[in-house]
């Protein structure tokens, strides 16, 4: 038993690595995880990304060892709020505690022979002076330089961004870390968030919760919708609450368009690698609902559904239906609606035996980049592991490969519901790709 939990562990780390090769990643990683025992460990993990195709972007915070190098040098220094008040006097130091920071993270990743660049890839501008208060060399991100940024990843190196910033004119500006992460995940497309920290994971037992809210046996809150996000933070005072910010932040950075964000305890060994790698997580993943635009197809839909589904009918990728097939099987049907426009459609038709067929997919070519077919396709699988069912299917003549990265395995005839199997065309020769459904967790990484 054990030897096969470890195969499909094994199984999910490739599946996810594929997945992701070539995708970039941002890590803002907390400073007091620096001076705890696992660093090394953590950058080891963080390297071995780099080293599997994965595109890292580091954001090191260094808040606390700029407190502490202006203590030390005893330069003036206060907060507005969040907000760190940085005179002329004081930027050398923080400028300095920034990028000693940042050589810790460059020194780390050269232990497993990644390179790295601590580079200037954010332009800034000043606070100024707000309600009567001088910001002075307090700044907030005007542009990510994603030109310089993309040549150092696309060499297979890793980018190091310190929490300073330069004006146009060369005047630099201290800028927040979380504030840095957000615009780099924003400019560069992110598939993925990683906030790490140096404190527990959200538990249901901190915080006033929503009712119904899933959680593990420890209480450990895997996994959040942006909604169920909000919600939580409605109910709970944020202020002086670092989980609670970087929930803020998360979210933030969820509707700006990161698919993905995630919260994990940096302390813990190996915490990266088991929530990006596995299904059951380390820590708390915030993701958008994939599936808001989403809604059962409507009579009236008909004529927009069959001039989607035209073109693929007439280049035999799709079979032939009419609009009284459509109706017929109505219920079975569901499209992405873009402001009242059906832009995509699918079908999950349950065939008996505990497995249902995804078929009917169509979309609209213009809108490729909302990556719609994924999107319902997961909006079906969702429906059918609902509905109680063991696997789905497709059959295909061309599309193969995409159900492939999908995670869809190939199987036989042979292995399609006796119904489905007696109405099969063997003169169209379609291949049949089969999911899983225990294998797979509701709202997986």
């Amino acid at each position: 038993m054990q030897q096969t939990s470890q195969v499909e562990l094994i199984r999910e780390a490739f599946f996810y690595q594929s997945r992701f090769h070539g995708r970039t990643m941002v890590f803002k990683v907390d400073y007091p995880l620096t001076e705890a025992p696992s660093f090394p460990s953590l950058m080891n993990d963080l390297a071995l990304l780099a080293q599997t195709g994965i595109r890292v972007v580091i954001v090191p915070g260094a808040k606390e060892w700029i407190d502490a190098v202006l203590t030390e040098y005893e330069i003036p220094w206060s907060y507005e709020g969040t907000v760190r008040l940085t005179s002329g006097q004081a930027i050398p130091f923080v400028k300095m505690a920034a990028f000693e920071v940042a050589t810790r993270f460059m020194t780390a990743l050269s232990a497993s022979r990644i390179d790295s660049v601590i580079g200037n890839f954010v332009r800034a501008r000043g606070l100024g002076v707000v309600n009567g208060v001088d910001y002075g060399h307090s700044g907030v991100v005007e542009k990510i330089l994603v030109e310089p940024l993309s040549r150092v990843l696309q060499m297979g190196m890793v980018p190091i961004i310190p929490c300073i910033g330069w004006s146009i004119a060369g005047k630099p500006y201290n800028l927040p870390s979380d504030e840095i992460a957000l615009e780099v995940c924003r400019a560069l497309g992110a598939v993925k968030f990683f906030i790490l920290s140096a404190h527990g994971p959200l538990m249901t037992s901190h915080y006033q919760v929503p009712a119904n809210l899933s959680c593990d046996a420890s209480g450990r809150i895997g996994r959040l919708t942006l909604q169920e996000a909000q919600a939580i933070l409605d109910m709970n005072s944020p202020q002086k609450d670092r989980p609670l910010e970087e929930l803020q932040l998360a979210l933030r950075a969820g509707r700006a368009g990161v698919e993905r964000v995630h919260l994990v305890d940096g302390r813990e060994e190996g915490a990266v690698l088991r929530e990006l790698f596995s299904n059951l997580g380390a820590g708390t993943m915030i993701y958008a609902d994939e599936y808001e635009s989403i809604r059962p197809l409507l009579a009236d839909d008909i004529p927009q559904v069959l001039r989607l589904m035209e073109p693929l009918m007439e280049q035999g990728i799709l079979l032939r239906r009419s609009a009284d097939d459509i109706h017929e099987k109505i219920k079975d049907y569901v499209v992405f609606d873009i402001d009242g426009s059906v832009h995509a459609c699918g079908a999950l038709h349950d065939w008996g035996e505990g497995q249902g067929e995804i078929a009917a997919l169509a979309t609209d070519p213009l809108y490729g980049e909302l990556n719609m077919g994924r999107r319902i396709v997961g909006y079906l699988i969702e429906r059918a592991r609902k509905q109680g069912m063991k696997r789905v299917f497709v059959l295909t003549t061309r599309t193969h490969d995409w159900f492939e990265y999908l995670g869809f395995k190939e199987i036989s005839v042979e292995e399609l519901p006796e119904r489905k199997r007696r109405l099969y065309d063997y003169k169209r020769k379609s291949k049949v790709f089969a999911l899983d459904l225990s294998s797979l967790s509701p709202g997986s990484s």
